[in-house]
């Protein structure tokens, strides 16, 4: 009787260890809109999670993007998130005008990857050929409070405009953006994102297109952390020559409420797995692993710096 007693208890002994030793960890990676680079990029990633991490279940969100996404990653509701350098400096500060009510202090950075690129493409009949000709006409600036619409302030301001000298400012995802100037409802869209981004690629091959230009002085004006660019010629169609324009370092961010087992392997497996990345949009091959520990306004997470050390990028 004793003997089987302490059989059934070692069983269940054994019953209560087993979800320490095998637990499933959950992966929810938020993106942005599916028009746009952050999501085919997190598509890639969740797979890539999904297969080489054992025990994790993965989810690939589409979100309004950057601001959202670091909310969503303090309210524990994301593992993993894609935001642009400024709206993360923005969250850690907690910059109320910027979407953030409050200081966002769990956020932790995985690392640095590809940079955005100020994308300004109005419609050849609307006229506008410079950031100037904006004036009076019809923008879209990117969904409200998102990575993209903080960018759209920044240019504008840089540039001695605000949007009460725009004609009409609609708030609209890319591929939304896209839709009206197809149809002759709006003259032009601003849209951070990587070079060859699916919506501008549609518009460009469905109607002549103008690329406008931020010239480095409108760049310097706002300083870090953007930078200046080129968006070379022919990355759209009818786009013949290099377009100077501005760029922000896209981040890859968690929680610190993830492990730092976790977030080692999530760090190893995206600059482990370049290629699939590649693969998954041009953007990816932007991402490299010299730069990815350098330059985040938000602390490395404990898992990242232990990948970083292996790789010798952090003494």
């Amino acid at each position: 009787m004793k003997r089987s007693i302490f059989g059934v208890a070692a069983a269940f002994a054994l019953a209560a260890s087993a979800p320490c030793a095998h637990a499933q960890s959950f992966i929810n990676v938020l993106t942005g809109g599916t028009s746009g680079v952050y999501y085919p990029l997190g598509v890639a990633i969740g797979k890539i999670y999904g297969d080489k991490i054992p025990n994790v279940k993965t989810q690939v969100q589409a979100t309004k993007a950057s601001v959202e996404n670091l909310i969503l990653l303090q309210q524990g509701r994301g593992e993993l998130a894609f935001t642009l350098g400024d709206s993360l400096k923005a969250a850690w500060e907690g910059e109320e005008e910027a979407g953030f009510k409050t200081k966002l202090d769990k956020l932790r950075t995985i690392g640095a990857i590809y940079p955005n690129y100020i994308q300004i493409v109005a419609t050849a009949e609307s006229g506008i050929k410079t950031l100037a000709d904006l004036k009076g006409k019809s923008l879209s600036v990117g969904a409200p409070k998102s990575g993209t619409e903080l960018n759209s302030r920044a240019i504008l301001s840089a540039a001695g405009m605000s949007y009460k000298d725009l004609g009409k400012v609609e708030y609209l995802p890319f591929a939304e953006s896209v839709d009206l100037m197809k149809n002759r409802q709006l003259g032009a869209t601003l849209q951070s994102a990587g070079l060859g981004v699916a919506s501008l690629k549609d518009l460009s091959t469905s109607s002549p297109i103008t690329v406008v230009s931020v010239p480095k002085e409108t760049v310097d004006k706002i300083g870090p952390p953007f930078i200046s660019a080129t968006i070379p010629a022919n990355t759209y169609t009818g786009q013949d020559k290099d377009v100077p324009t501005a760029a922000v370092v896209n981040y890859l961010v968690t929680s610190s409420a993830v492990s730092d087992d976790l977030a080692y392997q999530m760090t190893k497996l995206v600059f482990e797995s370049l290629p699939e990345l590649q693969n998954a949009h041009a953007a990816g091959k932007e991402i490299k692993l010299e730069t990815a520990a350098t330059g985040s306004p938000v602390p490395l997470h404990p898992g990242a710096i232990r990948y970083y050390k292996e790789k010798g990028l952090i003494k």
